[in-house]
């Protein structure tokens, strides 16, 4: 093999040399590229991923505020209707409480009242010994009636008439003095009790006031809520 050959031959190798070179170069770039957008895509799915979580989660916290804020307008509103109902009630009831104050004006309706009281206060107490406690106003007008009212009692309950004795160390509360007064007061009527103290019914304006609003409350504060919603 002479010169040329050989140089002919070192040529073929080295054109194979780097053409096997050039082609795995080629590859790796080509793999390369394809673990970066691999890579790439990877990571821009996690972000999308983290952007999402991310969103979601201050929408929650949006959603809850609203709810939150939502929650507490409508406690809010509640409370000033709840208020707004009680200070009507309230009001009707302090009116309510102000005409009382006049039934004792007509001696003669007042001295009926009495009486009638009195008799339902010895049926409820069902004795027959009873301590009967008036304002010191009205002691000489149920002195008046007590005995009619004993009588009465004993007609409708088929019984002996009791032994009623009227209380003259402890009065009921006077009426108001004034408008504004806050002493405590009372509008007529009586307290009955058995002579140990164990039963006591009372039974004073006040206290049947009382009771009729307890009962009639929630027809008003149903009548008032369709008003105050209308």
């Amino acid at each position: 093999m002479n010169d040329a050959d050989v140089s002919r031959q070192i040529q073929q190798m080295a054109r194979f040399i780097r053409q096997e070179a050039e082609e795995k170069a080629n590859e790796i770039s080509v793999s390369a590229e394809e673990e970066f957008n691999i890579e790439k895509l990877q990571i821009l799915e996690a972000e999308k991923k983290r952007i999402r979580q991310e969103f979601e989660r201050k929408t929650k916290q949006v959603d809850i505020r609203r709810k939150i804020e939502y929650s507490m307008q409508l406690n809010a509103s509640r409370i000033k209707v709840l208020q707004a109902q009680d200070d009507i009630v309230n009001s009707m009831k302090e009116s309510a409480s102000k005409q009382l104050l006049r039934v004792s004006n007509n001696k003669k309706e007042y001295k009926k009242l009495l009486k009638d009281l009195i008799v339902q206060s010895l049926i409820r107490l069902k004795e027959p010994a009873v301590l009967l406690r008036c304002r010191e106003a009205d002691r000489k007008i149920v002195e008046s009636v007590l005995e009619d009212a004993s009588r009465l009692y004993a007609e409708k309950t088929k019984v002996h008439a009791p032994d009623v004795t009227i209380d003259t160390t402890v009065y009921l509360p006077p009426p108001p003095k004034s408008s504004d007064s806050h002493d405590p007061f009372c509008s007529g009527g009586v307290v009955m009790a058995s002579k140990d103290g164990k039963i006591v019914f009372e039974n004073t304006l006040d206290a049947r006031l009382d009771v009729a609003f307890g009962n009639k409350l929630p027809e008003i504060r149903k009548q008032l809520l369709g008003k105050l919603g209308a």
